[in-house]
């Protein structure tokens, strides 16, 4: 009776391989179509997306605040080297005039020859008239030397000031790096928020971006006919006064990231534009303006003063008086009157 056993197994080869593994992929699609399971991901509601975008802005305003911040630190670099090199230049230019008079002293020196003094005294014909002219010899070598002197002190002050100047092109080269990265964080979440917003309608975004700015003159000839239009305590001085006045003149100016003025701005270029306008200067973000003055309490709050928000001070605004300020919010937002109570204040500063 002849054995019975079992064929060899052929080895699985590179094709049967992906052959089997798309069958059991194909497989695996169609049980999930016939089950009725496959579905696309669920779109956000548009209370989502509200809580998204706000997160969004407020997380971009922060990365603006410190662009805007490195971009004062590169500003002031380039303006330190821009001064470093005009230095060296005018070293430079002195040092070649200097360099041209000896250049002059050597010539002429040595189209008169090198003859020892005592010799040209024995010859001369003249003795007093000779020693009249070794005295101004003599001074012409003092003058020689002190020249040569100048040329040395020239040479070191420009290796120093071009030293310097390397300094500042590296802290130039840092800060300009730091502004591309800030520039594409902010950049990518504006991106991600306007995506968003572009999914709802029309209603729906205008529910999430708020109401339109309130609407006061632009114009005001008395910087105090704003605070008395909205029924508002005084300023406490007429600077604060004049920032107010800017600050209601600018309703309605669309808001855009590392703007300060004069028709758009972000939130602290608005400030810092309204006190410029008032003859005060302000820095350019928002966590170095709330130590530019004295702190205050909520309760002493007047037109004028400084007043911020968030954990990590991204956020200000100037107020007016009545629980209000007025601020450059976001993108989707322009320059507008709001109660400071709608944000989660952090501190305010009375900088005039």
């Amino acid at each position: 009776m002849a054995a019975h056993r079992k064929p060899p197994q052929r080895p699985l080869t590179g094709h049967t391989v992906r052959t089997a593994a798309t069958l059991a992929l194909a497989g695996a699609a169609a049980a999930t179509c016939f089950d009725g399971t496959g579905h696309a991901a669920p779109q956000p509601t548009p209370s989502q997306v509200k809580a998204r975008v706000a997160a969004l802005y407020r997380e971009a305003e922060a990365a603006t605040e410190k662009y805007d911040g490195a971009k004062e630190e590169a500003d002031a670099a380039q303006r330190r080297l821009s001064a470093l090199q005009d230095e060296t230049a005018r070293r430079q230019q002195r040092l070649n005039t200097v360099r041209n008079a000896l250049g002059s002293i050597a010539a002429a020196q040595y189209r008169d020859g090198a003859i020892a003094p005592a010799w040209q005294l024995a010859l001369s014909s003249d003795p007093d008239r000779y020693l009249d002219g070794a005295a101004l010899a003599e001074r012409a070598g003092d003058r020689q030397a002190a020249a040569v002197s100048q040329v040395r002190r020239q040479l070191r002050e420009i290796e120093r000031l071009r030293g310097a100047a390397r300094v500042e092109v590296k802290s130039l080269r840092s800060r300009q790096a730091e502004l591309r990265r800030h520039k594409k964080t902010v950049t990518g979440k504006l991106d991600e928020a306007r995506r968003l917003l572009a999914r709802l309608s029309p209603r729906q975004r205008d529910a999430i971006t708020g109401a339109p700015a309130e609407r006061v003159s632009r114009s005001a000839a008395d910087p105090r006919e704003p605070l008395e239009r909205a029924g508002s305590v005084p300023a406490p001085s007429g600077r604060a006064a004049m920032a107010v006045a800017y600050a209601y003149g600018k309703l309605g100016s669309p808001y855009v990231w590392g703007a300060t003025g004069p028709n758009a701005f972000d939130c602290s270029g608005l400030v810092q534009a309204a006190y410029r306008a008032a003859g005060l200067s302000l820095p350019r973000t928002s966590y170095a303006q709330i130590d530019a003055g004295r702190r205050i309490s909520r309760s002493e709050l007047r037109p004028g003063d400084l007043v911020f928000f968030y954990p990590g001070i991204s956020h200000v605004g100037i107020y007016v008086g009545g629980g209000r300020m007025i601020h450059a919010p976001n993108p989707s937002a322009p320059v507008r009157l709001d109660p400071i109570g709608q944000m989660p204040f952090a501190g305010a500063t009375r900088v005039a």
